[in-house]
Protein backbone atom coordinates (compact mmCIF):
# COMPACT_ATOMS: atom_id res chain seq x y z
CA UNK A 1 0.00 0.00 0.00
CA UNK A 2 1.25 3.81 -0.76
CA UNK A 3 2.55 5.03 2.10
CA UNK A 4 0.10 8.11 2.29
CA UNK A 5 -3.03 6.17 1.80
CA UNK A 6 -3.10 4.77 5.64
CA UNK A 7 -3.43 8.19 7.21
CA UNK A 8 -6.00 8.76 4.18
CA UNK A 9 -8.16 5.88 5.29
CA UNK A 10 -8.00 6.36 9.29
CA UNK A 11 -9.08 10.08 8.37
CA UNK A 12 -11.81 9.02 6.75
CA UNK A 13 -13.06 6.46 9.02
CA UNK A 14 -12.51 9.36 11.18
CA UNK A 15 -14.50 11.63 9.55
CA UNK A 16 -17.44 8.93 8.65
CA UNK A 17 -20.01 10.89 11.13
CA UNK A 18 -19.46 13.73 9.31
CA UNK A 19 -19.46 12.72 6.00
CA UNK A 20 -22.52 11.13 6.50
CA UNK A 21 -24.16 14.38 7.76
CA UNK A 22 -22.84 16.24 4.45
CA UNK A 23 -25.15 13.72 2.82
CA UNK A 24 -28.27 14.13 4.62
CA UNK A 25 -28.11 17.56 4.49
CA UNK A 26 -27.54 17.01 0.83
CA UNK A 27 -30.89 14.79 0.65
CA UNK A 28 -32.66 17.17 2.31
CA UNK A 29 -33.02 19.77 -0.60
CA UNK A 30 -35.21 18.07 -3.67
CA UNK A 31 -33.18 19.07 -6.26
CA UNK A 32 -35.62 17.70 -8.67
CA UNK A 33 -34.75 18.86 -11.77
CA UNK A 34 -37.96 17.74 -13.98
CA UNK A 35 -40.40 19.67 -11.65
CA UNK A 36 -40.66 23.50 -12.23
CA UNK A 37 -41.77 24.45 -8.38
CA UNK A 38 -38.59 22.70 -7.57
CA UNK A 39 -35.88 24.59 -9.72
CA UNK A 40 -35.09 26.97 -7.25
CA UNK A 41 -34.27 23.45 -4.62
CA UNK A 42 -32.34 22.81 -8.14
CA UNK A 43 -30.45 25.78 -7.30
CA UNK A 44 -29.88 25.73 -4.01
CA UNK A 45 -27.81 22.19 -4.42
CA UNK A 46 -25.74 23.82 -6.29
CA UNK A 47 -25.32 26.60 -4.14
CA UNK A 48 -24.33 23.95 -1.68
CA UNK A 49 -22.08 21.98 -3.71
CA UNK A 50 -20.53 25.48 -4.82
CA UNK A 51 -19.69 26.56 -0.77
CA UNK A 52 -18.88 23.04 0.39
CA UNK A 53 -15.91 23.05 -2.35
CA UNK A 54 -15.19 26.30 -1.73
CA UNK A 55 -14.70 26.05 1.94
CA UNK A 56 -12.38 23.26 1.18
CA UNK A 57 -10.25 25.11 -0.64
CA UNK A 58 -11.34 24.84 -4.08
CA UNK A 59 -11.52 27.41 -6.89
CA UNK A 60 -15.23 27.22 -7.92
CA UNK A 61 -17.58 28.60 -10.73
CA UNK A 62 -21.12 28.32 -10.89
CA UNK A 63 -21.28 28.66 -14.46
CA UNK A 64 -25.05 29.53 -16.29
CA UNK A 65 -26.44 27.53 -19.21
CA UNK A 66 -29.30 30.12 -20.21
CA UNK A 67 -33.15 29.54 -20.49
CA UNK A 68 -34.94 25.74 -20.83
CA UNK A 69 -35.52 25.47 -24.25
CA UNK A 70 -39.61 25.33 -24.63
CA UNK A 71 -39.75 26.74 -20.77
CA UNK A 72 -38.58 29.97 -21.58
CA UNK A 73 -40.03 31.17 -17.94
CA UNK A 74 -37.18 29.00 -16.32
CA UNK A 75 -33.10 28.97 -15.68
CA UNK A 76 -31.22 26.07 -16.61
CA UNK A 77 -29.32 25.41 -13.43
CA UNK A 78 -25.57 26.05 -13.45
CA UNK A 79 -22.87 23.43 -13.99
CA UNK A 80 -20.63 23.65 -11.32
CA UNK A 81 -16.95 23.57 -11.50
CA UNK A 82 -14.32 23.41 -9.50
CA UNK A 83 -10.74 23.03 -9.91
CA UNK A 84 -8.78 21.67 -6.59
CA UNK A 85 -4.86 21.78 -7.27
CA UNK A 86 -2.86 23.29 -9.96
CA UNK A 87 0.60 21.35 -10.17
CA UNK A 88 1.77 21.04 -13.40
CA UNK A 89 3.79 18.00 -12.59
CA UNK A 90 0.86 16.52 -11.10
CA UNK A 91 -1.48 14.64 -13.61
CA UNK A 92 -5.28 16.14 -13.85
CA UNK A 93 -8.28 14.19 -13.44
CA UNK A 94 -11.25 15.75 -14.18
CA UNK A 95 -14.73 13.85 -12.55
CA UNK A 96 -17.95 13.82 -13.51
CA UNK A 97 -21.48 14.06 -11.35
CA UNK A 98 -24.98 15.40 -10.76
CA UNK A 99 -26.77 16.93 -8.23
CA UNK A 100 -30.06 16.57 -9.40
CA UNK A 101 -32.87 13.85 -8.55
CA UNK A 102 -35.66 11.88 -9.79
CA UNK A 103 -39.08 12.86 -8.17
CA UNK A 104 -40.38 11.26 -4.92
CA UNK A 105 -43.38 11.06 -2.74
CA UNK A 106 -44.15 9.40 0.24
CA UNK A 107 -46.77 8.21 -1.08
CA UNK A 108 -45.21 6.77 -3.97
CA UNK A 109 -44.37 3.83 -1.33
CA UNK A 110 -41.78 5.16 0.86
CA UNK A 111 -41.18 3.59 4.10
CA UNK A 112 -38.90 6.70 5.00
CA UNK A 113 -39.79 10.29 3.96
CA UNK A 114 -37.39 10.35 0.67
CA UNK A 115 -36.19 13.71 1.47
CA UNK A 116 -34.97 12.81 4.93
CA UNK A 117 -31.95 10.53 4.91
CA UNK A 118 -32.81 7.60 7.72
CA UNK A 119 -30.26 4.79 8.41
CA UNK A 120 -31.17 1.86 9.75
CA UNK A 121 -29.92 -1.22 11.64
CA UNK A 122 -27.99 -2.53 8.95
CA UNK A 123 -26.63 0.55 7.41
CA UNK A 124 -28.74 1.01 4.95
CA UNK A 125 -28.94 5.12 3.85
CA UNK A 126 -32.22 5.35 2.51
CA UNK A 127 -33.39 8.99 1.08
CA UNK A 128 -33.89 9.75 -2.67
CA UNK A 129 -30.45 10.98 -4.52
CA UNK A 130 -28.26 8.61 -1.66
CA UNK A 131 -26.99 6.62 -4.28
CA UNK A 132 -27.82 8.49 -7.37
CA UNK A 133 -25.82 10.72 -7.78
CA UNK A 134 -25.40 12.66 -4.42
CA UNK A 135 -23.45 10.29 -2.45
CA UNK A 136 -20.84 9.61 -4.84
CA UNK A 137 -20.59 13.32 -6.03
CA UNK A 138 -20.15 14.28 -2.21
CA UNK A 139 -17.65 11.27 -2.27
CA UNK A 140 -15.23 13.68 -3.97
CA UNK A 141 -15.12 16.21 -1.81
CA UNK A 142 -14.84 14.32 1.10
CA UNK A 143 -11.78 12.89 -0.47
CA UNK A 144 -10.43 16.41 -0.47
CA UNK A 145 -11.23 17.02 3.05
CA UNK A 146 -9.90 14.00 4.42
CA UNK A 147 -6.22 14.69 3.16
CA UNK A 148 -6.88 18.02 4.26
CA UNK A 149 -7.12 16.93 7.79
CA UNK A 150 -4.94 13.81 7.51
CA UNK A 151 -1.78 16.45 6.02
CA UNK A 152 -1.42 14.48 3.27
CA UNK A 153 -0.58 15.94 0.09
CA UNK A 154 -3.09 15.61 -2.82
CA UNK A 155 -2.01 13.27 -5.52
CA UNK A 156 -3.79 15.11 -8.43
CA UNK A 157 -5.16 18.30 -9.94
CA UNK A 158 -8.73 17.75 -9.98
CA UNK A 159 -11.17 19.07 -11.61
CA UNK A 160 -15.00 18.46 -11.05
CA UNK A 161 -17.88 18.79 -13.11
CA UNK A 162 -21.31 18.85 -11.52
CA UNK A 163 -24.17 19.30 -13.72
CA UNK A 164 -28.05 19.69 -12.54
CA UNK A 165 -30.09 18.73 -15.30
CA UNK A 166 -28.86 14.96 -15.36
CA UNK A 167 -32.84 13.58 -14.67
CA UNK A 168 -34.05 15.43 -17.36
CA UNK A 169 -31.58 14.91 -20.29
CA UNK A 170 -28.99 17.05 -19.78
CA UNK A 171 -30.16 20.02 -20.96
CA UNK A 172 -27.23 22.78 -22.22
CA UNK A 173 -24.46 20.19 -21.03
CA UNK A 174 -23.10 18.88 -24.78
CA UNK A 175 -22.79 22.53 -25.22
CA UNK A 176 -20.89 23.30 -22.84
CA UNK A 177 -18.92 20.49 -22.82
CA UNK A 178 -17.78 21.34 -26.37
CA UNK A 179 -17.23 24.73 -25.87
CA UNK A 180 -14.69 24.24 -22.60
CA UNK A 181 -12.85 21.21 -24.37
CA UNK A 182 -9.80 23.62 -25.19
CA UNK A 183 -10.56 25.64 -21.37
CA UNK A 184 -11.34 24.13 -18.52
CA UNK A 185 -10.96 20.67 -19.65
CA UNK A 186 -7.90 21.47 -21.74
CA UNK A 187 -5.92 19.43 -19.33
CA UNK A 188 -7.61 16.57 -18.87
CA UNK A 189 -5.12 13.44 -18.38
CA UNK A 190 -8.13 11.34 -17.60
CA UNK A 191 -11.95 10.99 -17.14
CA UNK A 192 -13.27 9.23 -14.02
CA UNK A 193 -17.35 8.93 -13.43
CA UNK A 194 -19.41 7.80 -10.38
CA UNK A 195 -23.04 7.48 -11.66
CA UNK A 196 -23.64 3.46 -11.94
CA UNK A 197 -23.72 0.40 -10.10
CA UNK A 198 -22.06 -2.15 -8.80
CA UNK A 199 -23.20 -5.90 -10.98
CA UNK A 200 -24.32 -7.12 -7.59
CA UNK A 201 -23.89 -6.66 -3.64
CA UNK A 202 -20.59 -7.78 -2.62
CA UNK A 203 -17.91 -6.89 -5.73
CA UNK A 204 -17.10 -3.61 -6.78
CA UNK A 205 -16.36 -3.39 -10.63
CA UNK A 206 -15.08 -0.84 -13.55
CA UNK A 207 -17.46 -0.11 -16.19
CA UNK A 208 -15.90 0.13 -19.46
CA UNK A 209 -19.18 0.18 -21.87
CA UNK A 210 -22.56 1.42 -22.08
CA UNK A 211 -25.23 0.70 -24.79
CA UNK A 212 -26.47 3.34 -27.00
CA UNK A 213 -30.33 4.10 -27.21
CA UNK A 214 -32.83 5.05 -30.20
CA UNK A 215 -35.92 6.60 -28.88
CA UNK A 216 -39.11 6.27 -31.18
CA UNK A 217 -42.50 7.52 -31.33
CA UNK A 218 -45.45 5.66 -33.57
CA UNK A 219 -48.53 7.74 -34.14
CA UNK A 220 -51.54 6.45 -35.93
CA UNK A 221 -54.47 9.01 -36.48
CA UNK A 222 -57.77 8.83 -37.95
CA UNK A 223 -60.96 10.20 -37.22
CA UNK A 224 -61.34 13.76 -36.49
CA UNK A 225 -62.32 13.03 -33.20
CA UNK A 226 -62.70 10.43 -30.63
CA UNK A 227 -65.71 8.36 -31.19
CA UNK A 228 -68.09 6.72 -29.13
CA UNK A 229 -67.70 2.68 -29.62
CA UNK A 230 -71.50 1.74 -29.73
CA UNK A 231 -71.70 3.99 -32.64
CA UNK A 232 -68.39 3.71 -34.38
CA UNK A 233 -67.03 0.25 -33.72
CA UNK A 234 -66.97 -1.98 -36.26
CA UNK A 235 -67.36 0.56 -39.08
CA UNK A 236 -64.23 2.64 -38.84
CA UNK A 237 -60.78 1.92 -38.85
CA UNK A 238 -59.36 2.21 -35.15
CA UNK A 239 -56.39 3.81 -34.58
CA UNK A 240 -55.84 1.93 -31.52
CA UNK A 241 -56.33 -1.54 -33.15
CA UNK A 242 -53.73 -0.93 -35.90
CA UNK A 243 -51.31 0.73 -33.40
CA UNK A 244 -51.02 -2.17 -30.87
CA UNK A 245 -50.88 -4.55 -34.13
CA UNK A 246 -47.52 -2.76 -35.09
CA UNK A 247 -46.01 -2.51 -31.79
CA UNK A 248 -46.46 -6.48 -31.75
CA UNK A 249 -44.70 -6.64 -34.50
CA UNK A 250 -41.52 -5.15 -32.72
CA UNK A 251 -40.70 -7.84 -30.65
CA UNK A 252 -41.52 -10.98 -29.49
CA UNK A 253 -41.94 -12.41 -25.68
CA UNK A 254 -38.88 -13.97 -25.46
CA UNK A 255 -37.24 -10.31 -26.33
CA UNK A 256 -36.28 -11.39 -29.82
CA UNK A 257 -36.00 -7.72 -32.22
CA UNK A 258 -38.51 -9.16 -35.20
CA UNK A 259 -36.96 -6.27 -37.31
CA UNK A 260 -34.89 -7.42 -40.34
CA UNK A 261 -31.59 -6.61 -40.32
CA UNK A 262 -31.13 -5.26 -36.82
CA UNK A 263 -28.92 -8.31 -36.18
CA UNK A 264 -27.10 -8.10 -38.86
CA UNK A 265 -25.50 -4.52 -37.54
CA UNK A 266 -24.10 -6.13 -34.54
CA UNK A 267 -20.75 -6.71 -33.91
CA UNK A 268 -19.60 -10.52 -33.76
CA UNK A 269 -19.04 -12.77 -30.69
CA UNK A 270 -15.32 -13.59 -30.38
CA UNK A 271 -13.96 -16.40 -28.73
CA UNK A 272 -11.83 -14.03 -26.31
CA UNK A 273 -15.04 -11.75 -25.56
CA UNK A 274 -17.20 -15.14 -24.83
CA UNK A 275 -14.55 -16.47 -21.92
CA UNK A 276 -15.00 -13.12 -20.11
CA UNK A 277 -18.81 -13.67 -18.91
CA UNK A 278 -17.78 -16.83 -17.08
CA UNK A 279 -15.76 -15.47 -14.10
CA UNK A 280 -17.95 -12.41 -13.67
CA UNK A 281 -19.40 -12.21 -9.74
CA UNK A 282 -23.00 -12.54 -10.88
CA UNK A 283 -25.85 -15.32 -10.54
CA UNK A 284 -29.25 -15.92 -11.52
CA UNK A 285 -30.30 -14.88 -8.03
CA UNK A 286 -29.15 -11.45 -8.04
CA UNK A 287 -31.05 -10.82 -11.12
CA UNK A 288 -34.24 -12.26 -9.49
CA UNK A 289 -33.41 -10.19 -6.02
CA UNK A 290 -33.27 -6.77 -8.33
CA UNK A 291 -36.34 -7.95 -10.15
CA UNK A 292 -38.35 -8.82 -7.48
CA UNK A 293 -39.39 -12.24 -9.40
CA UNK A 294 -38.11 -14.85 -11.57
CA UNK A 295 -39.42 -13.64 -14.85
CA UNK A 296 -36.20 -13.69 -16.57
CA UNK A 297 -35.65 -14.59 -20.26
CA UNK A 298 -32.17 -16.58 -19.50
CA UNK A 299 -31.39 -18.95 -17.63
CA UNK A 300 -28.31 -18.70 -17.01
CA UNK A 301 -25.95 -15.38 -16.42
CA UNK A 302 -23.53 -15.62 -19.42
CA UNK A 303 -26.82 -15.45 -21.59
CA UNK A 304 -28.62 -12.74 -19.22
CA UNK A 305 -25.33 -10.70 -19.28
CA UNK A 306 -24.92 -10.70 -22.90
CA UNK A 307 -28.62 -9.94 -23.53
CA UNK A 308 -27.71 -6.80 -20.96
CA UNK A 309 -24.37 -5.72 -22.29
CA UNK A 310 -23.34 -6.78 -25.96
CA UNK A 311 -26.68 -7.05 -27.78
CA UNK A 312 -29.47 -5.13 -28.80
CA UNK A 313 -33.06 -4.61 -27.02
CA UNK A 314 -36.48 -3.75 -27.66
CA UNK A 315 -38.71 -2.45 -25.01
CA UNK A 316 -42.69 -0.65 -25.68
CA UNK A 317 -42.64 1.94 -22.91
CA UNK A 318 -46.40 3.26 -23.79
CA UNK A 319 -48.97 4.85 -25.32
CA UNK A 320 -50.36 7.93 -25.66
CA UNK A 321 -53.43 9.17 -26.53
CA UNK A 322 -55.24 6.07 -25.07
CA UNK A 323 -57.93 5.50 -22.12
CA UNK A 324 -55.72 4.89 -19.14
CA UNK A 325 -57.49 6.31 -16.09
CA UNK A 326 -58.99 3.74 -13.37
CA UNK A 327 -62.41 2.60 -14.51
CA UNK A 328 -63.80 2.16 -17.89
CA UNK A 329 -64.48 4.34 -20.52
CA UNK A 330 -65.88 3.21 -24.12
CA UNK A 331 -64.01 5.31 -25.96
CA UNK A 332 -62.28 5.06 -29.26
CA UNK A 333 -59.21 7.46 -29.43
CA UNK A 334 -58.75 9.47 -32.78
CA UNK A 335 -55.18 9.48 -32.43
CA UNK A 336 -53.10 7.25 -30.54
CA UNK A 337 -48.85 7.18 -30.08
CA UNK A 338 -46.64 4.56 -29.26
CA UNK A 339 -43.51 4.77 -27.69
CA UNK A 340 -40.83 2.60 -27.46
CA UNK A 341 -36.76 2.42 -27.69
CA UNK A 342 -34.16 0.34 -29.09
CA UNK A 343 -30.73 -0.10 -26.95
CA UNK A 344 -27.91 -0.26 -29.02
CA UNK A 345 -24.67 -1.83 -29.20
CA UNK A 346 -21.45 -2.19 -30.84
CA UNK A 347 -21.21 -1.36 -34.29
CA UNK A 348 -25.02 -0.14 -34.83
CA UNK A 349 -25.03 2.90 -36.16
CA UNK A 350 -28.23 5.81 -35.39
CA UNK A 351 -28.80 5.78 -39.13
CA UNK A 352 -28.94 2.15 -40.22
CA UNK A 353 -31.17 1.46 -37.46
CA UNK A 354 -33.52 4.25 -38.07
CA UNK A 355 -33.57 3.39 -41.61
CA UNK A 356 -34.11 -0.23 -41.10
CA UNK A 357 -37.03 0.13 -38.05
CA UNK A 358 -38.88 3.24 -40.52
CA UNK A 359 -39.20 0.69 -43.67
CA UNK A 360 -40.02 -2.31 -41.72
CA UNK A 361 -42.96 -0.33 -39.99
CA UNK A 362 -44.48 1.47 -42.68
CA UNK A 363 -44.33 -1.99 -44.61
CA UNK A 364 -46.21 -3.52 -41.36
CA UNK A 365 -48.57 -0.76 -41.68
CA UNK A 366 -49.14 -1.05 -45.15
CA UNK A 367 -50.26 -4.75 -44.84
CA UNK A 368 -53.18 -3.97 -42.56
CA UNK A 369 -54.64 -2.36 -45.71
CA UNK A 370 -56.04 0.65 -43.16
CA UNK A 371 -57.30 3.75 -44.49
CA UNK A 372 -55.83 5.59 -41.09
CA UNK A 373 -52.61 7.17 -41.04
CA UNK A 374 -49.18 6.45 -40.42
CA UNK A 375 -45.78 8.49 -38.88
CA UNK A 376 -43.21 7.62 -36.96
CA UNK A 377 -40.33 9.58 -35.84
CA UNK A 378 -37.07 9.33 -33.64
CA UNK A 379 -37.66 10.91 -30.93
CA UNK A 380 -34.10 11.51 -29.57
CA UNK A 381 -31.09 8.89 -29.90
CA UNK A 382 -27.39 8.32 -27.84
CA UNK A 383 -24.46 6.67 -28.95
CA UNK A 384 -23.02 3.47 -27.73
CA UNK A 385 -19.92 3.49 -25.39
CA UNK A 386 -16.86 1.23 -25.01
CA UNK A 387 -13.43 2.20 -23.25
CA UNK A 388 -10.09 0.05 -23.51
CA UNK A 389 -10.03 -1.87 -20.01
CA UNK A 390 -6.32 -1.75 -20.38
CA UNK A 391 -5.39 2.11 -19.89
CA UNK A 392 -3.34 3.02 -17.06
CA UNK A 393 -7.06 4.69 -15.75
CA UNK A 394 -8.55 1.31 -15.34
CA UNK A 395 -5.21 -0.24 -13.75
CA UNK A 396 -5.31 2.69 -11.08
CA UNK A 397 -8.87 1.92 -10.48
CA UNK A 398 -8.26 -2.21 -10.23
CA UNK A 399 -5.29 -1.47 -7.60
CA UNK A 400 -7.47 0.91 -5.89
CA UNK A 401 -10.47 -2.03 -5.28
CA UNK A 402 -7.85 -4.44 -4.73
CA UNK A 403 -6.43 -2.09 -1.81
CA UNK A 404 -9.77 -0.95 -0.19
CA UNK A 405 -12.07 -3.97 -1.02
CA UNK A 406 -9.44 -7.27 -1.10
CA UNK A 407 -10.76 -8.52 -4.52
CA UNK A 408 -9.95 -7.90 -8.28
CA UNK A 409 -12.89 -6.27 -9.58
CA UNK A 410 -15.21 -7.34 -12.33
CA UNK A 411 -15.40 -5.81 -15.71
CA UNK A 412 -18.63 -5.02 -16.99
CA UNK A 413 -20.19 -3.29 -19.16
CA UNK A 414 -23.95 -1.39 -18.79
CA UNK A 415 -27.11 -1.91 -20.34
CA UNK A 416 -28.15 1.68 -19.86
CA UNK A 417 -27.03 4.72 -21.12
CA UNK A 418 -24.80 7.63 -19.86
CA UNK A 419 -24.57 10.24 -22.92
CA UNK A 420 -22.17 12.33 -21.04
CA UNK A 421 -19.40 9.36 -21.02
CA UNK A 422 -19.37 9.93 -24.95
CA UNK A 423 -19.15 13.53 -24.58
CA UNK A 424 -16.32 13.54 -22.36
CA UNK A 425 -14.57 11.31 -24.27
CA UNK A 426 -14.54 13.36 -27.30
CA UNK A 427 -14.16 16.72 -26.01
CA UNK A 428 -11.13 15.94 -24.12
CA UNK A 429 -9.92 12.56 -26.31
CA UNK A 430 -8.71 11.24 -23.04
CA UNK A 431 -9.94 7.72 -21.82
CA UNK A 432 -13.00 7.72 -19.60
CA UNK A 433 -13.49 5.33 -16.68
CA UNK A 434 -16.64 4.06 -14.54
CA UNK A 435 -16.57 3.78 -11.04
CA UNK A 436 -19.11 3.06 -9.22
CA UNK A 437 -19.96 3.28 -5.51
CA UNK A 438 -23.29 1.78 -5.07
CA UNK A 439 -24.77 -1.57 -5.20
CA UNK A 440 -27.23 -3.25 -7.51
CA UNK A 441 -30.19 -3.30 -4.90
CA UNK A 442 -29.98 0.51 -4.60
CA UNK A 443 -32.85 1.14 -6.24
CA UNK A 444 -31.81 4.28 -7.84
CA UNK A 445 -35.19 6.15 -9.59
CA UNK A 446 -37.57 3.95 -7.40
CA UNK A 447 -39.23 4.18 -4.09
CA UNK A 448 -36.48 3.33 -1.04
CA UNK A 449 -33.67 4.80 -2.82
CA UNK A 450 -30.37 3.79 -0.48
CA UNK A 451 -27.09 3.58 -0.49
CA UNK A 452 -25.23 1.38 2.45
CA UNK A 453 -22.85 2.73 4.61
CA UNK A 454 -20.29 0.54 3.94
CA UNK A 455 -20.32 1.51 -0.05
CA UNK A 456 -20.37 5.46 1.08
CA UNK A 457 -17.47 5.26 3.84
CA UNK A 458 -15.64 2.53 2.00
CA UNK A 459 -16.52 4.10 -1.90
CA UNK A 460 -14.74 7.52 -0.21
CA UNK A 461 -11.41 5.57 0.47
CA UNK A 462 -11.87 3.70 -3.23
CA UNK A 463 -12.03 6.87 -4.56
CA UNK A 464 -9.16 8.23 -3.05
CA UNK A 465 -7.32 5.37 -3.73
CA UNK A 466 -7.33 5.49 -6.99
CA UNK A 467 -6.69 9.07 -7.57
CA UNK A 468 -3.42 8.00 -5.80
CA UNK A 469 -2.84 4.95 -7.76
CA UNK A 470 -3.41 7.21 -10.92
CA UNK A 471 -0.32 9.32 -9.71
CA UNK A 472 1.85 6.46 -9.40
CA UNK A 473 0.97 5.41 -12.99
CA UNK A 474 3.99 6.07 -15.71
CA UNK A 475 3.57 10.00 -17.15
CA UNK A 476 4.64 8.76 -20.24
CA UNK A 477 1.70 6.59 -20.82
Amino acid sequence: MAPQLEPFFKQVDDLSGSFIDRLRKAVAIPSISAQDENRKDVFRMAQFLASELEALGAEVEQRPLGKQPGKEHLDLPPVVIARYGNDKSKRTILVYGHYDVQPALKEDGWATEPFQLTVDSQGRMYGRGSTDDKGPVLGWLNVIEAHKKAGVEFPVNLLCCFEGMEEYGSEGLEEFIQAESKRFFKDTDAVCISDNYWLGTEKPCLTYGLRGCNYYSLSISGPAQDLHSGVFGGSAHEPMTDLVNILSRLVDSQGNILIPGIMDLVAPLTEEENSLYGGISYTMENLHESLGSETSIHATKERTLMARWRYPSLSIHGVEGAYSAPGAKTVIPAKVIGKFSIRTVPNMESEDVNRLVFDYIKSEFAKLNSKNTLDVWLQHDGKWWVASPKHWNFTAASKAVKQVFGVEPDMTREGGSIPVTLSFEQATGKNVLLLPMGSSTDAAHSVNEKLDKRNYIEGIKLLGAYLHYVAEEPMSL
